[in-house]
């Protein structure tokens, strides 16, 4: 069977490992701010509940984004002509350090499949600069 030798380039490819290594989380469930981390490189990243929901990197729902052509962070496409339905706002109801190199949410839509590594957070980390960065290495496309 012959492997792929395609493999995604990302911007964290050149960033030293303590680039992907936080100095301190801080999850924000009380005033559903969502989490903050502050990077030992020095970068502050501010992930929303909602956001981190939808780039859930779990098989299933990185599956359903590949099917909607979506990436890590963005929301569901709605079907045109939908009528937008009320859905509680997305929090976790129980958040859980796994080793040292993830964090697991259990949300309250009942989703608790998703691993967060810090690397998977650090290359997805919604700050202006790190989209930029994205949206260079895929050729200016943004999203």
């Amino acid at each position: 069977m012959a492997e792929s030798s395609e493999r995604q380039v990302t911007p964290l490819q050149s960033v030293p490992s303590a680039a992907v290594q936080p100095k301190s989380v801080k999850v924000n469930v009380s005033t559903g701010n969502g989490m903050d981390i502050e990077w030992k490189d020095g970068h502050k990243s501010h992930y929303t509940f909602q956001y981190l929901r939808d780039a859930c990197p779990c098989a299933m729902c990185d599956d359903a984004r590949e099917k909607e052509g979506r990436l890590p962070g963005e929301p569901e496409k709605q079907n045109p002509g939908a009528l937008p339905m009320f859905k509680p706002a997305v929090k976790p109801t129980e958040t859980a350090g796994v080793g040292r190199y993830a964090i697991r949410f259990s949300w309250n839509d009942q989703h608790e499949a998703g691993i967060y590594s810090w690397e998977f957070l650090r290359e997805w980390c919604p700050c202006r600069e790190c989209k930029s960065l994205r949206d260079a290495e895929r050729g200016g496309v943004t999203q």
